[in-house]
């Protein structure tokens, strides 16, 4: 990733923006509801000093071109009611992983999908990527669904593949690659 500017993207009714420090609170509101987290891969958050922590993570991976996770916010309003980006990001390989949450109030409403699709849409034609994947557990259907609704396949299961509060869990990968679909 060359520039060092963040990108903001922009949608029919959203706008993805780096997420401030001064998001902490909307950012702990959903990544301290236990729905929410889930599969999320940790617990969920008990303090909003966690969620400034998560910030931070999401400047450093920016800052070190490892990663960037926008924060969805609804155009008109500045509240973060989600993030959306990638990680684990191999320019060498052209790959990057992506993931993703949403505050439980806007399920089932496509702002996901609208989210995940600008994401997409840039990883390959400013990333340059050849390869998206997404590591989805197997009871998380909604996210499963979410993937395949934009194009992803599953390739197939990882398993005892990350430990999560001393359980090993089983993830799906599923992938989308460039040459699937026409990114002008």
């Amino acid at each position: 990733m060359e520039e060092k500017e963040f990108p903001v993207l922009e949608t029919e009714r959203l706008l993805l923006r780096e997420v401030k420090p001064e998001d902490a609170t909307s950012v702990f509101h959903y990544l301290s509801d236990k729905e929410v987290m889930e599969y999320y891969g940790i617990s969920p958050m008990t303090d909003v000093r966690e969620a400034e922590e998560e910030i931070g993570w999401y400047r450093r991976i920016f800052d070190e071109g490892t990663g960037i996770r926008w924060g969805i916010t609804l155009k008109g309003t500045s509240k973060v009611i989600g993030s959306c980006g990638f990680l684990q990001y191999e320019e060498r390989h052209a790959r990057s992983e992506v993931g993703a949450e949403l505050a439980k109030e806007y399920w089932r409403s496509g702002i996901m999908t609208e989210a995940l699709a600008a994401v997409v849409h840039y990883g390959f034609t400013k990333m340059a990527l050849m390869r998206i994947q997404a590591l989805i557990e197997p009871d998380n259907t909604a996210s499963q669904k979410l993937f395949e609704k934009q194009g992803f396949m599953q390739e197939g299961l990882l398993r005892k593949y990350e430990k999560v509060n001393g359980e090993f869990d089983d993830l799906y990968m599923y992938s989308l690659l460039r040459d699937d679909r026409s990114f002008e």
